[in-house]
């Protein structure tokens, strides 16, 4: 069965740093495309950062420089380090996995942690 936990979140003042995580079972993330999204109230679901299977790493300009994306192969868990954390960076966070089997798509998304940058 596949799973994405996420976890990691809280509140932390702003220029503050927070690591999130994303465990994943029922697949090996090394072998995925794997997301992290985050979505601000009244806001749309916003892509943040992306690791492909090969290792490249995307970002969207909001975070570029402040955020990295990385994976732990051994651990099957995909990270992601926020520094000089803003309030406008306060959103739920998600993960999410697409892989492509035998010409089938498969994605999956966790279920979110909330990250709040405030003073």
């Amino acid at each position: 069965q596949v799973q994405l936990v996420e976890s990691g979140g809280g509140l932390v003042q702003p220029g503050g740093s927070l690591k999130l995580s994303c465990a994943a079972s029922g697949f090996t993330v090394s072998s995925a495309f794997m997301y992290w999204y985050r979505q601000a109230p009244g806001q749309e679901r916003e892509l943040v950062a992306s690791i492909s299977s090969s290792g490249t790493t995307s970002y969207a300009d909001a975070v570029k420089g402040r955020f990295t994306i990385s994976r732990d192969n051994a651990k099957n868990t995909v990270y992601l380090q926020m520094n000089m954390l803003k309030p406008e960076d306060t959103a739920v966070y998600y993960c999410r996995a697409i892989w492509t089997m035998r010409s089938t798509q498969f994605q999956y998304w966790g279920q979110g942690t909330q990250v709040t940058v405030s003073s």
